[in-house]
């Protein structure tokens, strides 16, 4: 199975995987897949509503980092017992208006909620890709 070949708290680029494959797995595995694709988005702003929408966040999402990882971590975690998840964040912009440290920085939210999710032993892999 091909999420027994990626280790389960991870953030790494998407590379040779493809994201029906990650689909699949995800659901042969009984975990949560979530997939945005991010090629429309130009900011930060763009980003985080695009995810926003694509995961379904609640309306009240208040569209900053924070609340992203409020969102990824605390907000599933009181929603009761997780099976795991399985993240695709394709296309995210590579352009002056979301230049590296903003990709680092989205990366880092979902690298801490990895921790988050590793630290309660439920697996959480995401994958990305830039534009």
């Amino acid at each position: 199975m091909l999420l027994q070949t990626v280790r389960p708290n991870i953030v790494q680029a998407i590379r040779a995987y493809r994201v029906d494959d990650l689909m699949r797995a995800a659901q042969e595995s009984g975990q949560h897949f979530l997939y945005a694709n991010l090629t429309e988005a130009q900011s930060k702003q763009d980003v985080l509503e695009g995810i926003a929408s694509a995961f379904l966040f609640p309306s009240h999402f208040g569209k900053n980092l924070d609340a992203l990882y409020d969102c990824m971590t605390d907000l599933v975690h009181k929603s009761g017992q997780q099976p795991g998840f399985v993240v695709v964040l394709e296309q995210i912009p590579d352009n002056t208006r979301f230049d590296r440290e903003s990709r680092e920085q989205l990366l880092d939210v979902f690298r801490d909620a990895a921790d988050f999710w590793g630290d309660r032993k439920i697996p959480f892999r995401c994958f990305y890709s830039f534009q």
